[in-house]
């Protein structure tokens, strides 16, 4: 496999969102999904509504989450729909909790840690997925970007917790940590391989916070916004805005940066690469006329 292309604006505007998609070439047909994330209650650093509006329009498509499986205002249906409606989402755009009416389990022969992946049944209504990811660090996974969205974000309540137990449900907080990175490459490979060519990822690169939209308490960014990138490769998107976060030269930038190595979070890229879910090597095609 060749180089990846990956897209890079520093303009961080709802209309550049849109600049972003279209960038890629890649027209999404069909009943499209928008996946994001809905931000835990409390949270200050989600991307909100209004910024994510214009993009969500422009594919004509329905923002999708699913319910988690730790205590907060998202992990029963009836309060996820709430935090929809207090967060706005449901002003914008129209929402499926994909697990709102159970599960399916996708499988995965192949899978270095997890064989299956659980995900919301109601994702057999999508035809294609435009995933749209808040780049950022993350308690467990160091970072998260388009491979956590399409792995962690898309499993069902009790597939989360598969995910983070890399099998074992009941070890949802105390499995070997790689071994909880590399599910994640598993599940999210089950997602790439069920959408194919038609889905697409545009990470932001703003509000990065060393704490996930997950977490009710999370720390203000120390790290300055750098853009927002497009590709169709989760692989080589993920490892690009790794690659801008050590390039930065904000003083900001370790602190996130030990965040994401002391949880080892390059070896999600690592474990996602060896299994083809993309490549890491990539070309960064700047669309800014400076």
């Amino acid at each position: 496999m060749g180089k990846a292309k990956v897209y890079f604006t520093k303009e961080i505007t709802p209309q550049a969102m849109i600049k972003m998609y279209e960038a890629m070439g890649v027209k999404l047909a069909g009943k499209v999904a928008v996946k994001l994330h809905s931000g835990e209650v409390g949270n200050q650093n989600f991307l909100r509504p209004e910024f994510m509006k214009p993009v969500i329009d422009h594919v004509h498509g329905t923002i999708v989450e699913c319910n988690t499986a730790y205590e907060g205002r998202r992990n029963t249906t009836k309060e996820h729909w709430e935090t929809m409606k207090l967060h706005g989402w449901t002003d914008i755009a129209k929402v499926d909790i994909l697990d709102e009416n159970g599960e399916i389990e996708l499988a995965l022969p192949e899978g270095r840690r997890i064989r299956k992946n659980f995900v919301g049944v109601n994702i057999k209504n999508y035809d294609s997925m435009l995933v749209l990811s808040h780049f950022k660090g993350h308690p467990m996974g160091g970072f998260g970007g388009a491979l956590k969205n399409i792995s962690i974000g898309l499993a069902s309540s009790h597939g989360k917790a598969y995910i983070h137990g890399a099998g074992k449900e009941e070890e949802i907080w105390t499995a070997d940590h790689d071994s909880f990175l590399e599910s994640m490459a598993d599940a999210a490979k089950t997602i790439v391989d069920r959408f194919g060519e038609n889905i697409v990822f545009v990470n932001v690169m703003k509000n990065m916070s060393v704490d996930c939209d997950c977490c009710a308490v999370a720390e203000d960014p120390a790290i300055a916004d750098i853009g927002i990138l497009s590709s169709t490769d989760p692989v080589a998107l993920d490892q690009a805005c790794l690659d801008l976060v050590y390039a930065s030269e904000d003083a900001g930038r370790d602190h996130l940066l030990e965040r994401i190595e002391s949880r080892n979070g390059v070896h999600t890229i690592e474990a996602a690469a060896a299994l083809g879910v993309g490549v890491r090597e990539y070309e960064l095609v700047k669309l800014d006329k400076d």
